[in-house]
């Protein structure tokens, strides 16, 4: 099983007309769908609201078969995203004072599964607190029971307060990180004016076993201490690139389950590692091609 938690939130998307369509989203809660539809056993973990948005949350978990039998309930309110388009780059503003996931806390954590192959983290949920925090926890006990954790930092520079304390957050999770997937945008903020391929080597000598940079249309990389791999961009008319990078980390760890490669990353062959970079890249390619984070099923992909 893979474990994905992190934010599940309503993203309002722009309409014809100045309406706005809630459409449930969150880097995290992406990934989770995501997962499920390509067929793997994914679970996700994140305090889902009563309010009126929780069937829009929990429909396509369920529909995907995606276990949510460890979220907690609370009559918090859903964290909200406003989001905007230019040229088909989605830009964000959020919702998110006192909403049930903010308020994720330590006490709302229960035992690992004794299946669990690894631990998806990231996005807006490592900012704030008490949930950052939470979600530290929950990786660093994942790390230390020997599970694999995956990191994608997704930055949003204009949801952090304070940068002192997010950047020491992500310090400490990349270095108990087993998969780390980075953006382009992300490598940019982190360390301005880095070469990508350095960023990436740092991070193995730090103890990362796979890291992954994005750069859209220009396709992706993939490091290992051993190999390098490139999968170019598929050629589709982009719609919008709401979870496009949600989709490509779903379609990394169903390569590499699949593969049998999670338990065995130090392993990871040269042949494995494209094979998954290319399934994760065309998973991606797929959702940018239509409206909204709509990751494709398993049988898109045949």
């Amino acid at each position: 099983m893979i474990l994905c938690t992190g934010e599940a939130l309503i993203d309002l998307i722009p309409q014809p007309g100045g309406l706005l369509r809630p459409l449930a989203g969150g880097a995290v809660y992406n990934t989770a769908v995501a997962l499920g539809r390509l067929g793997a056993r994914a679970a996700f973990l994140w305090p889902i609201s009563r309010d009126g948005f929780s069937d829009l949350l929990l429909g396509p978990l369920a529909r995907a078969g995606v276990d949510t039998s460890a979220c907690p309930r609370t009559d918090r309110p859903t964290t909200l995203a406003v989001v905007s388009l230019a040229g088909g780059e989605a830009r964000y503003s959020f919702y998110d004072e006192g909403s049930a996931g903010r308020m994720f806390a330590e006490t709302d954590l229960a035992p690992l599964p004794s299946d669990l192959q690894a631990l998806f983290i990231g996005g807006i949920s490592l900012v704030a607190e008490p949930c950052g925090t939470t979600v530290e926890t929950l990786a660093a006990r994942a790390a230390e029971q020997g599970v694999p954790v995956m990191l994608d930092p997704n930055v949003r520079p204009f949801f952090i307060a304070d940068e002192a304390a997010y950047r020491a957050r992500l310090d400490r999770l990349l270095g108990l990180s087993a998969i780390v997937k980075l953006s382009a945008d992300d490598c940019a903020w982190l360390w301005p004016g880095a070469d990508r391929e350095r960023i990436a080597r740092d991070l193995l000598s730090r103890g990362a076993r796979l890291v992954l940079v994005t750069s859209g249309a220009e396709g992706a990389l993939a490091f290992t201490p051993r190999h390098r791999a490139e999968a170019s961009a598929a050629e589709v008319t982009v719609a919008d690139t709401i979870g496009a990078g949600d989709t490509f980390n779903a379609g990394i760890l169903d390569a590499l389950s699949r593969a049998g490669a999670l338990n065995r990353l130090d392993d990871l062959d040269e042949p494995t590692l494209a094979a998954a970079l290319r399934h994760a890249a065309r998973a991606a390619a797929v959702t940018v091609s239509r409206p909204g984070a709509d990751p494709p099923w398993r049988h898109e992909l045949a």
